[in-house]
């Protein structure tokens, strides 16, 4: 149990005037990317919302043949297709490998496939097994991230059902499998078992057997990152905030809040539990600067760029910039990467991070670069008084057409495009003491925010 996070860090971030990574082009040609993952080896698996699967080599040659081409067996279109795909641990024995995708009835499938047992660059395309079939009734919000945990056990993320605000409350049902973390063994001649340890399991048990966690909305993209046994789940907003939630890989039965709360803030509480039962995110954003849509990573932990250690990766899909999220829950933005409409993170074998743009087919890999002189440019700006009253004042901008937001802890916008004066000052006499944050936006669209104490 979590109490609602009001950190100093939550909404804490810094746009570097550049970047301390680049984006190197890696591969071109695919066809509306949407999970990039590896087989424990050094080819990367692409997988297009179309139906098909590409396998790309380590000098970016994309195969001519698919892997796999299931076009006929899906719903192709707006959030609808082939979303998912997650090697079995003991692949390089067994050849089983997961997808998740829309049938032609537009029901969630989970469904194991297994390898050529002649050419291990081709799967047998009759050898599919359906694991889950779950009915929804909207097209949109479908999830499909698909993991397998250190356990063995499957984890799979499933949107609230779609339209806007969860109208059947699909989130909140701890009986609906739409809204929800799924854990199951998918080690058995069945279609899956049970694991052990789910917090639901039995009857007269709130809850359906496979659930883990609930209260999602649309969670696209979580990952694990196994040096700090963490879950790392970033959920799309309705229109307001997008979240990034943290979870003990070993926690079960946390209630993620939606649609009682979108972010922090409360969206429809109408017989919902109380907010100190659920687990609110660790970190959050608005979608000022045109940001519409949060697509979930990776903490990297990959050997070539050691600067990046440690740090979450995701990214806006409409803003098209990359966020990072370090250790403190502070989130750093890039500038835009225009032209760029970002919808998967994967990993390679040696964990080394790349990024996939929907709307062009391109696949980056994520590197670091030598650091400008610019780059500590915003590290001189200052905010004073700090705590303030009356007047606060800002030293280091290049020009004093910025405008100032200050939003209170709990999301409200206090302040909105206010204008520095000739001093590079703006007023907040009347403003009610307390913790707040200040977000400063320049006419290039780059942003600096921090905490601010108003007395």
């Amino acid at each position: 149990m979590r109490k609602l996070l009001l950190s100093a860090t939550l909404f804490s971030s810094l746009l570097f005037y550049s970047q301390s990574f680049v984006l190197q082009e890696f591969a071109t040609g695919l066809t509306a990317p949407v999970e990039i993952t590896n087989a424990n080896d050094s080819r990367l698996f692409v997988v297009q919302q179309n139906g098909i699967i590409k396998i790309i080599q380590p000098n970016g040659t994309i195969n001519a043949a698919d892997f796999l081409n299931i076009s006929s067996k899906i719903t192709y279109g707006g959030e609808r297709g082939l979303l998912g795909l997650a090697f079995h641990p003991q692949y390089a024995t067994n050849g089983y490998f997961f997808v998740y995708y829309n049938n032609t009835a537009g029901n969630i499938i989970v469904a194991r496939y297994s390898v050529s047992t002649t050419n291990q660059n081709v799967a047998d395309i009759n050898s599919e097994k359906i694991i889950l079939n779950i009915p929804k009734p909207f097209d949109n919000h479908n999830g499909g991230s698909i993991k397998f945990a250190p356990d063995g056990n499957l984890w799979i993320v499933t949107g609230d059902g779609g339209s806007g605000g969860d109208p059947n409350n699909n989130g909140q049902n701890k009986n609906s499998l739409l809204g929800k973390m799924l854990r199951i063994d998918i080690n058995s001649t069945g279609p899956y078992n049970i694991p052990t340890g789910n917090p639901f399991i039995g009857a007269g048990v709130d809850g359906a057997d496979e659930v883990w966690s609930y209260g999602l909305r649309n969670a696209w993209k979580f990952s694990f990152d196994l040096t700090t046994g963490n879950a790392m789940i970033a959920d799309v907003g309705q229109g307001a905030i997008e979240e990034i939630n943290k979870m003990p890989i070993a926690t079960s039965a946390l209630n993620y809040g939606w649609r009682c709360y979108e972010g922090n803030s409360a969206y429809n509480t109408s017989g919902c539990a109380a907010s100190t039962t659920m687990t609110f995110p660790i970190a959050v954003y608005d979608h000022s600067g045109g940001k519409c849509s949060i697509t979930g990573g990776y903490v990297y932990r990959g050997t070539a760029s050691p600067s990046l250690q440690g740090r979450y990766f995701f990214a806006d899909y409409c803003s098209t910039q990359i966020g990072t999220l370090d250790a403190s829950n502070v989130i750093t933005w890039t500038t835009p990467f225009s032209g760029n409409n970002f919808s998967t993170f994967g990993e390679d074998f040696q964990k080394e991070l790349y990024v996939a743009a929907v709307n062009n087919g391109k696949i980056f890999k994520i590197t670091t670069a030598t650091l400008g002189t610019q780059e500590s440019a915003l590290s001189q700006i200052r905010i004073y008084p700090n705590p303030a009253h009356g007047r606060v004042f800002i030293e280091g901008l290049q020009s004093n057409y910025s405008k100032i937001e200050l939003i209170s802890t709990e999301g409200k916008i206090v302040l909105k495009d206010v204008k520095l004066d000739s001093e590079y000052s703006f007023d907040v006499t009347g403003i009610e003491p307390g913790v707040y944050y200040i977000n400063i936006k320049s006419e290039d669209l780059k942003e600096y925010s921090q905490k601010l104490i108003i007395k």
